[in-house]
């Protein structure tokens, strides 16, 4: 298993940076969106659909609405992200109050709408991210991937206090707070790095937080989502690695946020 993720992240890893950090424009939104179209084909399994034929219905229907995202010029507007904001606030409900009330959800019409809210507003995310600077695209993969690790070891560590015991055993309370602290240094690099301000630093790290808490919510909630399905990954089209969604699981959450956030960094 070691072997096939280190492979797979060798094969990947040049072509993802070549992708994100590489292409502008029209070409980035492609990029972006057929990873994300891959999403919604394993969501659509999440969904309750094990037969090909309903995942690529979904799949091209977010394509089709990706497209006229684009034509009406909505992709560069942010009432979608809000709206994907919305969203979010119905799955911290249904994570925190999980499973008792996993009965709300459970329609596969239901859990598609939570894909649309939940991949939508990632991708049009994404795309505003890059069109302020490869920098600040740079920032919030480094902010998960960071939270993460911090998250990680600080977990193994002191872990005591389950966060979400039905959702995800392993993580605690613990492990969040280090992630914090992580990205709190992250933060001040970052911003020492960009040269800004001591109070543009401050602001950098204070809203970085809530990003790295709602990343927290975007992983748990697609465990939610895996736990009531029984599966183990979202596919296996990653060797050693699950699926694309278990790779962007918490950027579908921190990227529609952080982009919100950001304007007030100036």
């Amino acid at each position: 298993m070691l072997r096939q993720r280190i492979l797979t992240a060798l094969v990947l890893a040049p072509l993802a940076l070549l992708g994100l950090f590489g292409l502008t424009g029209l070409p980035f939104a492609l990029f972006t969106g057929a990873i994300v179209l891959i999403g919604a084909w394993e969501w659509a399994n999440l969904a309750g659909f094990e037969r090909q034929m309903p995942r690529f219905v979904f799949a091209a229907s977010c394509a089709v609405a990706m497209l006229l995202l684009w034509l009406s010029g909505a992709v560069h507007q942010p009432w979608p992200l809000w709206l994907g904001m919305l969203g979010w606030l119905a799955n911290l409900y249904w994570v925190v109050s999980y499973p008792q009330q996993h009965a709300q959800w459970q329609g596969r019409a239901v859990r598609l709408g939570m894909g649309l809210w939940v991949l939508l507003p990632c991708w049009i995310g994404f795309v505003q991210l890059r069109g302020d600077g490869a920098e600040w695209l740079l920032f919030v993969l480094l902010l998960v991937w960071v939270a993460d690790i911090g998250a990680y070891f600080a977990g193994r560590a002191f872990g005591r206090r389950k966060l979400a015991i039905h959702v995800s055993p392993g993580k605690s309370w613990e492990g969040v707070y280090g992630g914090m602290v992580a990205v709190a240094v992250l933060a001040l690099i970052f911003a020492q790095w960009q040269e800004e301000a001591g109070s543009n630093a401050l602001w950098l790290m204070i809203l970085a937080l809530p990003v790295v808490l709602i990343s927290v919510l975007g992983d748990l909630f697609e465990s939610m989502l895996k736990r009531q399905r029984g599966l183990k990954d979202s596919s296996h089209l990653l060797p050693g690695h699950g699926g694309v969604l278990d790779r962007i699981d918490s950027l579908t959450a921190a990227i529609p946020l952080f982009v919100l956030l950001r304007p007030w960094l100036g």
